[in-house]
């Protein structure tokens, strides 16, 4: 397996927590403590940081600490490479079906003919 398609398996298995979902669309409006980032869950900080590591170690969220507060920032361009698999899935089955629709439409034409 490529290093793509490992990188894209650890995003999707991060995206997959709604609890870390929930936290990458917060990051989408701009940074945020993780104080910030954990206020509404109902969870110990301790549990919650591990939903926060699991988005550092994908590359979806960049984290930086200044004294006592740490930081986190959504970095795009990770979700970017999720949107592009996601554009590409859609380009192939679009084409599929335009395949699809046109032999029905070839198929439909040749019963007519009879």
């Amino acid at each position: 397996m490529d290093n793509n398609a490992v990188a894209l398996d650890a995003i999707f298995h991060a995206l997959a927590d709604p609890t870390r979902r929930a936290v990458v669309h917060r990051l989408g409006s701009g940074p945020a403590t993780v104080s910030e980032l954990a206020e509404p869950f109902d969870m110990a900080l301790p549990s919650f940081m591990k939903h926060v590591r699991v988005l550092e170690m994908t590359g979806l969220v960049r984290s930086s600490k200044s004294g006592r507060i740490r930081t986190c920032v959504l970095e795009q361009e990770k979700l970017d490479a999720a949107e592009r698999w996601f554009a590409d899935q859609r380009a192939t089955w679009a084409s599929r079906y335009r395949n699809l629709d046109n032999l029905l439409e070839e198929l439909k034409g040749d019963g007519d003919e009879s």
